[in-house]
């Protein structure tokens, strides 16, 4: 047995590493363009005179495209090259942003937001596909907590600098110059796009169908544990910063503080979960173990301390925030390393695009509810009841239903999964 400790740096190429730094950044804008309107929502309700349940209709079109396009999305990057899917989709939605900040009418900013669902689908599905290429499971923890810092420091540059400059020059400002500026970063990935050559995956070579997929128990139990997770993501992305400023009173500048300061440690705790799992791997431990105890553990521990948040004094509200984002961070670390490793390279787009459609869901569900709850009760204790609610099922979801984190088997004839019996 192994007890070495990994050097990822060594093992990846120069230009696998810096492929890397760019998949982690594209996160970081990806998810920059679709918390940067919840940002503006306390400001965007009042300019448009619009009701927290219509706000919360607004907040969630983005994932009703973002949703039901998984499925396209992954089937596209497992049929053709992978990084010109994601170069094209980059594009689109950076495009898309850039125009948020000139439309006015409400109509206009839904079909935007509906726009930009469409074309960041292809991102998750993208990266899996890229990772389940060029890295090998020893490595996986490192690559993707790495593109899950993105995913975390994203909103959190948001909040911090996005909120601070709303403040100063408005809302509108910031969403075309992020748009525009975005589109910068296309240059060093033509450049530095991994060039691994992929066969064209197609039924004759033994992907699966979607219905020999939806048959296997771990497909619905990574479906299940994605969903909670995405639930508690997109219930801070899309109504954090408006509990702090009008539940908890927080100004602009305190809230953005607070969101910056919150998403930066998770993204911290993000990259260590991920060298941490993978050294642990390289020590003998199964990835069964590993995996399981960083994405079902720090889901319940994320949604307990988010929970405490609201329940406590206003004192314990900031540091059980800080808490909840670690814990997230350390969740979000191993989520797609388990699709990777059970899926293999040759479904793993498939695989990842179902599970994002099914995950993403939550973001249809979870700003339209919170605003339906706060239009009922008039505060924010029963959304976080049930953000607590859905992070604790996620955390079953990912211990008992998903089973062993083992390679499946896509035989024509068989089609048995090495994943159908349970394990802790």
């Amino acid at each position: 047995m192994s007890t070495h400790i990994p050097s990822h740096h060594q093992r990846l190429s120069p230009a696998l590493l810096v492929a890397l730094v760019l998949l982690a950044i594209s996160a970081f804008i990806n998810y920059v363009d679709r918390g940067n309107l919840s940002i503006a929502a306390p400001i965007l309700k009042d300019e448009l005179a619009i009701s927290p349940t219509r706000l919360g209709f607004l907040l969630s079109a983005f994932f009703w495209t973002y949703a039901c396009a998984q499925l396209v999305s992954g089937w596209l990057v497992d049929r053709l090259n992978v990084n010109w899917v994601f170069a094209a989709g980059f594009l689109i939605w950076s495009a898309a942003t850039a125009m948020t900040g000139i439309v006015h009418a409400f109509s206009a900013l839904f079909l935007l937001r509906l726009l930009l669902g469409l074309s960041e689908s292809v991102a998750y599905p993208s990266y899996s596909k890229i990772i389940a290429l060029n890295f090998t499971e020893q490595q996986r923890g490192f690559a993707n907590s790495t593109i899950s810092a993105g995913l975390v420091l994203g909103p959190g540059f948001g909040m911090l600098f996005g909120g601070m400059l709303m403040a100063r020059f408005g809302w509108r400002p910031f969403f075309l110059v992020l748009g525009l500026a975005s589109m910068l970063w296309l240059v060093p990935w033509l450049i530095w796009m991994p060039q691994t050559r992929q066969a064209l995956t197609t039924d004759s070579i033994g992907a699966p169908t979607l219905f020999e997929f939806l048959r296997l128990r771990s497909a619905w139990g990574t479906c299940g544990g994605l969903f909670a997770l995405d639930y508690v993501s997109y219930f801070l992305i899309t109504w954090l910063p408006y509990y702090l400023v009008r539940e908890r009173h927080f100004s602009m500048d305190h809230m953005a503080k607070l969101g910056g300061l919150s998403y930066l440690l998770g993204a911290f705790s993000a990259i260590l979960a991920g060298w941490l799992s993978d050294y642990w791997i390289s020590s003998g431990a199964t990835p069964t173990l590993v995996r399981k105890t960083f994405t079902g553990g720090g889901l319940a521990a994320a949604g307990v301390f988010l929970g405490l948040a609201e329940v406590a004094g206003g004192k314990f509200c900031t540091p059980a925030i800080v808490l909840g984002m670690i814990f997230f961070g350390v969740t979000c670390s191993n989520v797609w390393a388990i699709t990777q490793r059970l899926a293999g390279p040759q479904a793993a787009g498939r695989w990842t695009g179902f599970q994002n459609f099914v995950g993403n869901l939550s973001g249809v569900v979870a700003p339209a509810l919170t605003g339906f709850v706060l239009d009922r009760t008039g505060h924010f204790y029963w959304a976080f009841v049930i953000m607590v609610a859905v992070a604790l099922a996620g955390t079953a979801s990912w211990l008992f239903i998903t089973g062993p984190i083992e390679p499946v088997t896509w035989d024509r004839k068989l089609r048995t999964a090495s994943i159908s019996s349970p394990t802790a």
